[in-house]
């Protein structure tokens, strides 16, 4: 299919919520839908609302195929080798969470895992849970202060029982893109598996995990397009094969008997318990084909133009304080200012029609990184213009000269 030419006018109009909402600057939290994502959730609930995979009526037939789509859509989009790699949940969280509990019973007291203080604390908080119930190590690659992973520090933190590497690829707070090739491929020189969290980093730059080599790749639909309560597990195949089941349910299961026991399903339905988010799957097959209209140099483009323009209208005072100045990073820029709190700042903004996000970030130990509690942060999406930062920059001058 070719490619539909970037045009930022057209873009907007595929998005309707921009016709209500304010100049939206929150896409590192969620991106707004396009029309066709809207219009198949729709579709799915007014008109054609069936369970899946078990039922031989049409609509429950077709339904299963929809939602079988997308998972051929997400494993050509990522490029993964096989179908049974790409797994189905509740989104980048529960991925995780997957992985910790499911491949962590394969772990052993004293191994180690090397996570950085640059994650969300959703690549935490799951590695914490499991150091305290298998007897493991949790270890932390420190930032550099200019917001990204001290490379030096990395290689020293690997031991022979280092068994597991989860980085993200693009941080949810500074936008720093990191270098995550040679930090996979030092991992795999020294044994051990890569983790990445691609959640910041789907919308922003192809993926391809088959030249990442990365062991398991973790996303969110809701991150790139798609509805929330969807996200995916990359994992490979051979891994996903020795790691039991992260629950227990329908689907899961290809036979359970009281006396000898549950045998489990094949891949990937070992890892999909329940009734799944049949609506989302379906849904987010829309957003991926979106995306998949424009080329990624015109998307590079747009996003590189509007991240310098956000720098720029970041820098108009020095009453502001912007964090970190990474190498690269996307069109999403962490600030405060002087003698504000983030949550006025945020408040003030919002009253000029301009939707930000403030507090931590889920992301506590990068802000003590940065010695503070709260930053507030402006994050844009391919439907943003170049004239909404000029009206960004206007409001944070009435903020500072009315308020500082």
């Amino acid at each position: 299919m070719s490619k539909i030419n970037f045009d930022i006018k057209n873009v907007r109009l595929d998005f309707s919520a921009l016709n209500v909402m304010p100049i939206y600057f929150d896409n590192a939290a969620t991106t707004l839908k396009p029309t066709p994502v809207c219009a198949a959730c729709d579709r799915y609930n007014c008109k054609e609302s069936t369970n899946i995979h078990r039922a031989v009526y049409h609509l429950s037939e077709q339904n299963t195929t929809y939602f079988e789509r997308t998972r051929q859509k997400v494993k050509e989009f990522i490029n993964a080798s096989k179908i049974e790699e790409i797994i189905f949940t509740k989104g980048t969280t529960e991925s995780i969470n997957l992985v910790a509990n499911s491949y962590g019973e394969l772990l052993n007291e004293g191994d180690e895992i090397i996570i950085s203080e640059m994650e969300h604390h959703a690549n935490i908080v799951p590695w914490q849970i499991l150091a305290k119930k298998k007897r493991i190590t949790v270890k932390a690659v420190k930032m550099t202060p200019c917001g990204e992973l001290d490379w030096d520090h990395y290689q020293t933190l690997f031991t022979p029982r280092t068994r597991l590497v989860s980085l993200t690829y693009i941080s949810n707070v500074l936008g720093t893109i990191n270098p995550i090739q040679q930090f996979i491929d030092f991992a795999h020189q020294k044994g051990a598996l890569f983790l990445l969290d691609a959640a910041q980093a789907m919308a922003h730059l192809p993926i391809d995990v088959q030249n990442l080599d990365c062991d398991f790749l973790v996303f969110s639909a809701h991150k790139i397009f798609g509805p929330t309560g969807v996200g995916v597990l990359y994992g490979k195949e051979k891994l996903l094969d020795q790691m039991p089941p992260y629950q227990g349910g329908g689907s899961m299961i290809d036979s359970v008997d009281l006396e000898a026991g549950t045998t489990f399903n094949m891949l990937p339905h070992k890892f999909e318990a329940g009734t799944p988010h049949i609506e989302g799957v379906i849904a987010f097959y829309e957003s991926l084909s979106y995306l998949s209209r424009y080329s990624w140099e015109d998307l590079e483009a747009h996003y590189e133009l509007l991240g310098k323009r956000l720098a720029q209208a970041l820098s108009i005072s020095p009453k502001i304080t912007v964090y970190g100045s990474p190498a690269h990073r996307i069109a999403t820029i962490p600030f405060n200012i002087e003698g504000l709190h983030a949550h006025d700042v945020g408040t003030f903004l919002n009253e000029s029609g301009i939707a930000v996000r403030t507090g931590h970030h889920c992301a506590q130990p990068l802000m003590k990184f940065f010695g503070t509690s709260a930053m507030v942060r402006a994050s844009l999406s391919i439907y943003n213009r170049i004239e909404e930062i000029e009206k960004f920059e206007e409001a944070l001058l009435k903020i500072i000269n009315t308020f500082t």
